[in-house]
């Protein structure tokens, strides 16, 4: 059996490692343009601050591990076209130049995605940069030592991370969003206004409900970014601004979402024959809504990877689909979320009601104490949870691991309020925080 993989990131290096341990009898090949693999994107701006020294700490594999499983992985390889018809795929070698055929039995498509590029006036200036791969990280930290003023557009995790770094390294920062608020995606307007509190006290300027229009430079680099509602000088602009799937392979052949995405069953099959697909490239089963959706997070990546090996030959290992569930911590706060945000709900077109929990989460009776704001979202009609936020200066953030399986159960907050958890006073109190909003609800 010949398998091809297309990509080696999150998705395909589990799907990889995983396939080579269940077909030792197969043919792997992986077709990777980069020259590295399994790069953790999300720790760049945990490189970037200084907190990871070493880059090489951020990859979790690399070619001579999976040779070691008797799997090819050719570096610099570009994979050019795609004949689901045909099981071939054309490919060029970047470093030669040479275009060749290749055939498989079966396609792993893990090709992943890349950053959203605004076509604006300016954009070809310098210093302008993206923030995606193990390069552009290498590339941020050189332009930024040369940097006093950085200005970042996207306030999503990725953005927030950057300009907190920034800050830390004494920048002068300014954030930009076209909506009115940070982490909308993530967290309600009582969670972002803290934040937001939380960046402008240590000096970063926020540039919200405001698109950038422009670019403009001196000496071929960036000096002003160009919004709606004003300018702002800068030395260096990151644009975090989102991501879009990486399926130009499959237009016309597989199914997808209209952003490009790939569609797959609960299996990981795509609507072409022999051809799997998993992580950014494609959309994910989203339990809140029992839709498909868009949400490029490690997480899924790596759970679909692994699926892709369990079901490669017959349907066995089925996907239980995703809550999207994401953490982050800014400064002193430890926040994370799963599921639809109210507003996201509304927005929906669900109707549903919310539970907010303020308050100390352990005793008063210990030496410290800290808040916690807790927020549950459920449905009105059948009281089913829907989503949830956590944030304090304590780590509880593991609570919405547990409002993940909840929402992924369809529990209801009258379940949530009678769920047996424990009781220890240095870690909660009596009634258990979700215990309490189950029973605030009812």
């Amino acid at each position: 059996m010949k398998i091809i993989v297309i990509g080696c990131t999150h998705a395909g290096t589990a799907a990889v490692t995983q396939m080579a341990r269940l077909y030792p009898e197969a043919s792997i090949t992986v077709y990777e343009r980069n020259d590295n693999i399994s790069f953790l994107s999300c720790g760049i701006a945990l490189h970037v601050g200084g907190i990871v020294k070493d880059a090489e700490q951020l990859f979790y594999a690399n070619p001579e591990q999976l040779a070691g499983l008797g799997v090819d992985t050719r570096m610099r390889h570009d994979v050019l076209a795609v004949d689901t018809a045909g099981k071939t795929v054309r490919v060029q070698n970047l470093t030669t130049g040479e275009i060749q055929e290749d055939r498989y039995d079966k396609l792993v498509m893990t090709t992943g995605s890349w950053p959203i590029i605004p076509k604006l006036d300016g954009m070809e200036l310098g210093n302008i940069l993206l923030c995606k791969n193990y390069a552009h990280s290498q590339t941020i930290i050189e332009k930024a030592a040369h940097a006093r003023k950085v200005t970042v557009v996207g306030a999503g995790y990725i953005g927030i991370e950057l300009v907190e770094a920034f800050e830390q390294q004494g920048k002068e920062v300014t954030l930009i969003d076209n909506t009115d608020r940070v982490l909308f995606k993530y967290l309600d307007r009582e969670y972002t206004a803290l934040v937001e509190e939380e960046l402008t006290g240590r000096g970063i300027r926020l540039a919200l409900g405001q698109g950038v229009t422009a670019f403009t430079g001196e000496a071929g680099k960036v000096s002003r970014v160009v919004t709606t509602a004003g300018e702002y000088e800068t030395d260096l602009v990151i644009l975090c601004i989102g991501f879009r799937p990486n399926t130009e392979l499959l237009k016309g052949q597989a199914d997808m979402l209209g952003n490009g995405a790939l569609i797959v069953d609960e299996y990981m099959r795509t609507s072409c024959l022999d051809v799997f697909a998993a992580g950014d490239s494609c959309a994910i089963h989203y339990n809140p809504t029992g839709k498909d959706a868009y949400i490029p997070l490690a997480t899924n990546a790596v759970r679909m990877g692994t699926l892709i090996a369990r079901n490669l030959m017959r349907p066995t290992v089925r996907y239980m689909g995703t809550q999207g569930t994401s953490g982050i911590k800014i400064y002193d706060y430890h926040i994370a979320s799963t599921g639809m945000t109210e507003q996201a709900a509304l927005d929906a077109g669900l109707i549903v009601k919310s539970v907010t929990i303020n308050d100390n989460y352990r005793p008063e009776f210990m030496p410290t104490f800290e808040k916690v704001l807790l927020k549950v979202v459920y449905e009105e009609v059948g009281r089913r949870i829907v989503g949830a936020q956590i944030l304090s200066k304590a780590d509880l953030t593991q609570a919405i691991n547990t409002l993940s399986v909840c929402i992924q159960n369809e529990m209801t907050m009258d379940e949530l309020g009678f769920v047996d958890f424990f009781f220890q006073p240095h870690y909660n109190k009596p009634w258990n925080l979700l215990n309490q909003a189950g029973l605030q609800a009812i």
